[in-house]
This record gives structure tokens, C-alpha cells and sequence, in this order.
């Protein structure tokens, strides 16, 4: 009988893409102070934090399969997270507004077998918003909850211009990272993951480019990024 699938976060995004690999799980989200340490770099941010929520979630979920990920968007080196305010949320849009930045996230699964992490890396470029069209977003509310301010996929608001790498990665959970690294912890993905995230995308997903994933970089957990 396969584990159950706890997923260690309260992001609705990151809900609808992991039930869109067609798996079965709980939500049981980790409450982890966010707030980068001193000279902490974009990368051992968001596997660090990665780590803690799978690591809080697995202690109370003895037997379970945890996925945990944390997304950061990144400026000219300087971490976006989760602005305080709609003030905040403006401030963030007009720093990225046509220009790119990165988005990085981490995914961590623990279980019986221990604690796996990856990382993936995009460049997203943004289009040249205006003002007036930042404040009606702004005024949904979608953006406070949101690292750097921003979805990719808001319909309405639609900011980014093109992007590089993974799609669903930008969104907060890089589906092909999360399906290897719970196939390896003996959790089944059923749905076919390419087809899911070129449905969400609408464009051709970067696991079938002939040499991997161009800008967006997944590293392993056992090179320069997310050590377990």
C-alpha cells in the first residue's frame, strides 16, 4: 500500500497543481518563520525553508509522504517575498515591471526513506504595465499572498512577457521536479506531468527539450543547491 501524500502547504496554487498530477492527499501546512537569514543567498533561502516545512510536517505525519516548496522571486540578487501590504504589493510590481528577474523554487519530499530536495531556477520578464493597471490589480487582493507580488497565470492582469524554464515552477511547485522526487519516495504520479503543464502553459513544456530544461535549471539535491 503506497504512503499517504501530505502536502505541507496551504497555497491554493500549489493544491490545484498537485491535484492535477491526479494524486490523492491532505493538506497540513508548516508554520515556518520566512524571514531570510543575514547574507542568506536566494537559494539557500528557499531550501532552507523548503526543508523546515517538510521536516515540521514529516515529525507529526510519522509514515506519511510530505511535500513541501517555497518560492522566491528575485531582483538584481535581492529576495521578493510575500509583500505586507497592498503598498508593498504596488512597490514590488513597479520594481519588476519590464524587467526580469528570477523566480526560484525549492521542493522537498520526506519520508520513511529521508528528505530529497531540488531546485528550480526561471527568468521571467515582465511587460510594461501601467500604473493604473497595477493599482486595479493590487485592489483584488491577489497579489498579497503571492512572492513578488505576481501570478503568471492571473487572466485579467496577465505581467509577464515571457518567461524561461518551468511554467508550473513559477507558479510555485515545478511539476516534473515534484514527480520525480515523490516517484522516488514510492508515491505513484498517474496523470501524465508534460501534458499537464503544456495544458497550463499553453506552450511547450521544458521537460521535452532535447537537453533538459534551457534557463530553467533544476539542480539535484546533492549539487550546489538544497543539501540535505
Amino acid at each position: 500500500m503506497a504512503p499517504p501524500l501530505i502536502l505541507a502547504s496551504g497555497s491554493p496554487r500549489r493544491r490545484a497543481l498537485l491535484a492535477a498530477l491526479g494524486l490523492t492527499f491532505t493538506v497540513d501546512s508548516a508554520d515556518v518563520d520566512e524571514v531570510p537569514l543575514p547574507g542568506e543567498t536566494p537559494d539557500a533561502l528557499v531550501c532552507r525553508l523548503c526543508r523546515a516545512k517538510a521536516e515540521a510536517v514529516a515529525h507529526r505525519r510519522p509514515g506519511a509522504v510530505v511535500l513541501a516548496a517555497d518560492t522566491v522571486v528575485v531582483l538584481d540578487g535581492a529576495p521578493l517575498g510575500k509583500p505586507a501590504d497592498s503598498e508593498e504589493a504596488a512597490a514590488m510590481l513597479r520594481a519588476l515591471r519590464d524587467r526580469t528577474h528570477q523566480v526560484y523554487t525549492a521542493v522537498c519530499v520526506a519520508g520513511d526513506g529521508g528528505l530529497a530536495a531540488r531546485l528550480c531556477v526561471c527568468d521571467v520578464t515582465m511587460r510594461a504595465y501601467s500604473d493604473a493597471e497595477i493599482a486595479a490589480y493590487v485592489a483584488t487582493g491577489d497579489p498579497l499572498d503571492k512572492a513578488g507580488a505576481y501570478a503568471i497565470q492571473h487572466p485579467a492582469f496577465a505581467p509577464v512577457a515571457r518567461w524561461e524554464g518551468c511554467y508550473a515552477g513559477i507558479m510555485g511547485l515545478p511539476l516534473r521536479l515534484a514527480a520525480d522526487l515523490l516517484g522516488a519516495a514510492g508515491v505513484t504520479v498517474p496523470a501524465d506531468v508534460v501534458a499537464v503543464c503544456e495544458a497550463l502553459s499553453g506552450q511547450r513544456c521544458c521537460a521535452r527539450a532535447p537537453h533538459g530544461p534551457r534557463a530553467g535549471e533544476e539542480r539535484d539535491a546533492a549539487g550546489n543547491a538544497c543539501h540535505v
